[in-house]
């Protein structure tokens, strides 16, 4: 069963930027409903997407400079990079639907 893996500030460039394929940063933090909310979903879609989609959770409150970096202003923010580039990005609790159709089109960019 896959899970999102934490990355930190630390880790972000070598298991985001540098993955060979599309990565999806859940930023998120602990005190955020809509971020609760959301996590399960994520974690049906990690299970999903197993093998095509690396999926990872940015902790904020834990890590400030790489949300500063991409203008993260609202949590739960989910990005997915390809090539070590954004390409989809969705703020808020969203359905799986939604985060599906991004998935999709992220795969085919």
């Amino acid at each position: 069963m896959a899970k999102p893996i934490e990355v930190t500030d630390a880790t972000f460039d070598a298991e985001v930027l540098k993955s060979n394929q599309p990565v999806l940063v859940d930023f998120w933090a602990d005190w955020c409903q809509p971020c609760k909310m959301i996590a399960p979903l994520v974690e049906e879609l990690a299970n999903e997407y197993d093998g095509q989609i690396k999926f990872t959770k940015l902790d904020v409150d834990a890590n400030a400079q790489t949300p500063g970096s991409y203008n993260i202003r609202g949590i739960p923010t989910l990005i997915i990079f390809k090539n070590g580039k954004p390409v989809e990005q969705v703020v808020g609790a969203v359905p799986k639907s939604v985060l599906k159709r991004r998935l999709d089109s992220a795969l085919t960019k």
